[in-house]
């Protein structure tokens, strides 16, 4: 398992070790963009399959349903036969997928497809973190959980420039056919990246393999399992409680035009990813519990600009200050959920615990839909209860949580990470 260390060695960076954060945090960045597609298209795709927004915002429940899956296939043979192979695997099939999408002749297909992709996505968070957390410095692991979580965020700004700029012309059945493009990175990967340090580490000898220690440190840190999954409830509720429905929201409630649909969201992301990087990096300096706290709880006074402004100014600064907030407190999570869980788990049980807390978030999009339309079409006040909510359950849940900022990967030997370079 992981031991702490009050005062580890500065590494310095190197060209492998910077190939994987770019492979670590383009992985996550496509594959949000990818997954945010949807959330700008509701709309276009219930029109084209002649059906209920609420029916077609089923794809996003199936989607999150389903990520748990594929974070246990995908980490379990990534803890066999390591990050790199299996994070090229991935992400070839959730590209391939999303351009399958695009050709779906009715909704049935539609949905079937959503779910499948559910399973793709599902391996990517946790492979693509364990390999991008195992190969950095330990100095610098505060910063790239907010630079690594940032990803998602960009991931949903590209994906609202792209709505913005190409939606009139190729129609969201472009827009899912665009989402081809992650093949190019699984050929960066393949040439450029290094498999983690850790895991060849782990792995031992062919003369003295080590034996996997899954099953044992499961069942020695249960607790800290049913802690994190409760956790990722709450921040899976937080994020995709502030993200999924507000373009719907913009479009019907304000009946904003894409345009304007886009510079809000183009906005809000920037926030969103200034903010991840600058509390990721701020957590290691004063903790990763305090900045998780400070940021979850100064999103409370931001939601009723965000939610219940009239106009698109107010709006568009209501969205910037709250995903500011929501994506800051976001930004620690990678390095949090890998230091607390022990060795030989890495590649399976933060992903598994984070998408396990987006199958308990999966009804967020219906949840909110209904209300929505049992109040006369009122989205904001339905992502405002959501939201407030769990922003005092996560600052009250990581008030007793354990500190993590010292944590040292045990298995990691002291020449995985040479200086120079």
């Amino acid at each position: 398992m992981s031991s702490e260390a009050t005062h580890a060695p500065k590494e310095t960076w190197n060209g492998a070790q910077r190939s994987t954060l770019f492979a670590g945090v383009g992985s996550w960045t496509l594959d949000a963009f990818d997954y945010f597609i949807l959330v700008f298209v509701l709309d276009a795709v219930a029109h084209g399959f002649d059906a209920s927004i609420t029916a077609v915002s089923l794809a996003i429940t199936l989607t999150l349903v389903m990520r748990p899956v594929g974070a246990l296939i995908f980490g379990a043979v990534a803890e066999k036969i390591g990050r790199k192979p299996v994070l090229m695997i991935n992400i070839v099939i959730f590209a391939v997928i999303e351009l399958l999408t695009a050709l779906a002749p009715n909704l049935e297909t539609f949905l079937t497809l959503r779910v499948i992709y559910g399973v793709a996505m599902g391996g990517i968070w946790g492979v693509a973190s364990a390999l991008t957390m195992e190969t950095i410095p330990q100095h610098a692991r505060g910063r790239v959980s907010g630079i690594f979580q940032a990803g998602y965020p960009l991931g949903y700004l590209i994906a609202s420039i792209v709505f913005g700029l190409c939606f009139d012309a190729i129609g969201w059945r472009g827009m899912f056919a665009v989402g081809v493009v992650p093949l190019l990175l699984a050929v960066f990967i393949f040439f450029f990246v290094k498999e983690s340090p850790v895991w060849l580490a782990a792995r031992g000898t062919p003369e003295k393999p080590k034996k996997p220690a899954f099953w044992p440190a499961v069942a020695k840190h249960w607790k800290v399992l049913i802690f994190t999954v409760v956790l990722m409830a709450a921040f899976n509720y937080f994020s995709h409680g502030t993200q999924d429905m507000y373009p719907t929201f913009l479009q019907e409630q304000h009946g904003f035009g894409s345009g304007t649909v886009s510079v809000i969201a183009i906005s809000y992301n920037i926030a969103a990813i200034i903010g991840g990087v600058l509390a990721g990096t701020l957590s290691q300096r004063y903790g990763r519990k305090k900045i998780i706290m400070i940021f979850s709880l100064l999103a409370l006074p931001c939601i009723p600009l965000w939610a219940f402004a009239t106009g698109s100014w107010g709006l568009g600064i209501g969205a910037f200050l709250v995903q500011f907030m929501v994506q800051g407190a976001w930004g620690v999570i990678p390095a949090y959920l890998n230091e607390l869980m022990p060795e030989g788990t890495r590649a399976i049980l933060p992903g598994f615990v984070y998408q396990l807390g987006n199958v308990i978030a999966s009804p967020n999009s219906v949840l909110q839909a209904s209300i929505a339309s049992h109040t006369g079409g009122n989205y904001g006040l339905a992502m405002a209860i959501v939201a407030g909510s769990v922003a005092i359950i996560i600052a009250v849940m990581i008030y007793f949580g354990k500190e993590t900022k010292n944590t040292t990967f045990v298995d990691r030997p002291a020449s995985a990470t040479p200086s120079g370079g």
